[in-house]
């Protein structure tokens, strides 16, 4: 199984190529020479970001507020420049874990390669899949999330009606049942 490991990373970023409405989204973690991009969805980045907020908020709020942990994101830990090229994916991400180390006040994201559902069974010649693994301080969580964020909502503009996506082509909203809003 291959692990990519980076304890801490030069940089960990969330990102998307490509025009609203066919982005594509990736985290990428750099460091001691090496480049790992992972592909993912753009609600798993959203959810990735929710979470890692929650999970530091939690850990201020179970520390009576004594954690290393900022309430917002460090301004000078934002990270605006865009993914590093070459934007080669390592792997798809299917599963993702996060945890708290209380010993040297990280956050420890997992990000694990998508398997097919149809290995039911153990395959003992199949190697196990690929796994990202980051060690990040909390301020550089709060910038991640931030970041991440901006990133999701960088999209196409929700329907003010059903809050699905607006196409450039125009858009049939599920609330008004395929229609304009007339009574003829």
């Amino acid at each position: 199984m291959p692990v990519f490991d980076y304890d801490p990373p030069e940089r960990f970023v969330a990102g998307a190529v490509g025009q609203p409405g066919s982005r594509a989204f990736f985290l990428q973690a750099r460091g001691q020479g090496r480049l790992t991009t992972v592909g993912l969805e753009k609600f798993q980045v959203a959810v990735l970001a929710d979470r890692l907020d929650e999970l530091l908020d939690e850990v201020l709020r179970r520390s009576g507020g004594t954690a290393p942990v900022p309430a917002m994101a460090p301004v000078e830990l934002a990270d605006k420049a865009p993914l590093d090229l070459p934007i080669d994916e390592d792997f798809r991400v299917g599963t993702m874990a996060l945890a708290w180390d209380p010993d040297t006040s990280q956050v420890v994201i997992e990000a694990q390669e998508v398997t097919s559902e149809e290995e039911d069974e153990i395959d003992l010649d199949r190697p196990e899949s690929a796994v990202l693994r980051v060690h990040i301080s909390a301020a550089a969580a709060r910038a991640f999330t931030q970041r991440a964020l901006e990133i999701v909502a960088a999209g196409r503009p929700p329907c003010p009606l059903c809050g699905q996506p607006l196409d450039a082509e125009g858009h049939i909203c599920v609330r008004l049942n395929g229609h304009r809003g007339d009574r003829s």
